[in-house]
């Protein structure tokens, strides 16, 4: 509260992130630009493009009507929460409406949407685990719809996550399938050559050294009660989905399979920033709105995931 105290103070934090150098246009990039006062809030004109714009045009919170100061407030709050916010406490923090909290928080996500980086040249734990669809608390029409089905991840969406030993970095997304073709590629596009890759012995899995050459591969066997064998484990990642876990319990409660990638990659992301000051770390998210935009009926759209809130 005393870093943002007026939102001129927020103002010029945006600024100083966006613009280290000199002032642009959020629309076309142009730096033949000149401060408007009497125009708030699009207080700056672009002499290339004869625009209005502001620190927001361009980023994620393009468009938005809550000030920068609710927005440096709620990124620092989404941050600091150890489990993350939710929708209904930034409300009542930040005194905004929930659907405008929602709509926010979901903003903020886009800072860690993921983005192809390099690939880690290991070691690296790969591992999956589940999310939602107790059977206890579906309808009854869903459990007639899966009886038979077997137990365990039959109805449950699936996570993949890949750990960096070397620097803790975490990776992770949502998938379809826990079979081969998606598995495969998955530490295809995270391991470098040459990586020792440890993962379970899902026998999707078999198949990494075969169709990944210079890869090494080794697994643990779970099923028979092997967990670590020498530098053969997976516990490394294991916090992380304890983490995930306890944020979905105790934060949220009930997160649907539609916007779960979105939750997994703010968890990602805040992970890999866990070294940092929080001001650094309310920086690299601020900056990660540069050249986000999520609208609000894009945010809502069906995407080919349920809706359904689960826990």
């Amino acid at each position: 509260m005393d870093t943002f105290p007026t939102e001129d103070a927020a103002r010029e934090w945006f600024e100083a992130i966006y613009w280290p150098e000199e002032r642009h246009c959020g629309h076309c990039g142009s730096v033949e630009t000149k401060e408007v006062p009497n125009a708030k809030p699009m207080s700056y004109w672009c002499k290339s493009c004869r625009s209005y714009f502001s620190v927001k045009t361009g980023t994620a919170m393009a468009d938005s009507k809550l000030s920068l100061r609710k927005w440096a407030l709620g990124i620092y709050l989404c941050l600091t929460s150890l489990k993350s916010v939710s929708s209904m406490k930034l409300h009542r923090d930040l005194k905004i409406t929930q659907k405008s909290a929602w709509f926010m928080l979901h903003r903020l996500r886009e800072a860690w949407a993921p983005e192809l980086g390099n690939p880690f040249d290991g070691p690296i734990e790969v591992d999956e685990t589940y999310f939602g669809g107790k059977r206890k608390n579906m309808s009854n029409a869903k459990r007639k719809e899966l009886a038979g089905t077997g137990r365990g991840a039959v109805g449950k969406t699936a996570i993949i996550g890949a750990k960096y030993r070397a620097s803790n970095q975490v990776r992770a997304k949502v998938i379809e399938e826990t079979d081969a073709g998606t598995l495969v590629p998955f530490v295809e596009g995270n391991a470098a050559h040459g990586a020792t890759v440890y993962t379970d012995e899902a026998a999707a899995y078999a198949s990494v050294p075969n169709m990944l050459n210079g890869i090494q591969h080794e697994a643990v066997k779970h099923s028979v009660g092997e967990y670590v064998r020498d530098q053969a484990h997976t516990n490394g990642v294991e916090p992380f989905w304890s983490m995930l876990k306890r944020a979905h319990k105790g934060t949220f409660h009930k997160i649907s399979a539609k916007h779960l990638d979105r939750y997994v990659q703010e968890f990602a992301g805040k992970h890999n920033l866990r070294d940092k000051d929080t001001l650094a770390q309310m920086a690299v998210v601020a900056l990660g709105l540069a050249g986000k935009r999520l609208r609000y009926r894009d945010l809502i759209a069906d995407n080919g995931r349920s809706s359904g809130a689960r826990s």
